[in-house]
């Protein structure tokens, strides 16, 4: 049972995932701290300082918070906006190398190859 577990583990698309998990978790963090302090601020000064985090709140004690929920839902497009640019950035990037390396030129025919098929095929018109 090890050795199956191990075998998966160590595939190569779970190690992908694996860190891919890792660093989306990080560039998550850097998207989450944009968003909470550059982009809101920046919304809310042009707003005239509306806070969606502490507007919008009701019943006592304010226990029904839709400010919290509508800023995390901007928070969601703001970091899904961004993961998908970066990955359409990564993809072009990819494409980019693919091309190259399919477009790589046939390598020329050396000019001595190129006489001895010549004479190939005079010696074949000979004999016919």
């Amino acid at each position: 049972m090890w050795k199956d577990f191990k075998e998966f583990a160590m595939k190569g698309n779970i190690l992908d995932l694996a860190i891919a998990v890792v660093i989306g978790g990080a560039f998550g963090k850097i998207v989450t701290s944009l968003v909470e302090n550059i982009i809101m601020p920046l919304v809310g000064m042009l707003t005239g300082g509306i806070d969606l985090t502490k507007s919008f709140a009701y019943g006592p004690e304010d226990s029904l918070k839709l400010g919290v929920f509508l800023q995390s839902i901007i928070d969601f497009l703001i970091i899904s906006f961004s993961i998908f640019m970066a990955l359409r950035l990564l993809s072009k990037i990819n494409r980019k190398k693919k091309e190259e390396i399919a477009a790589e030129p046939t390598p020329k025919i050396d000019t001595k190859e190129e006489l001895l098929k010549e004479i190939r095929d005079l010696l074949k018109q000979q004999q016919s």
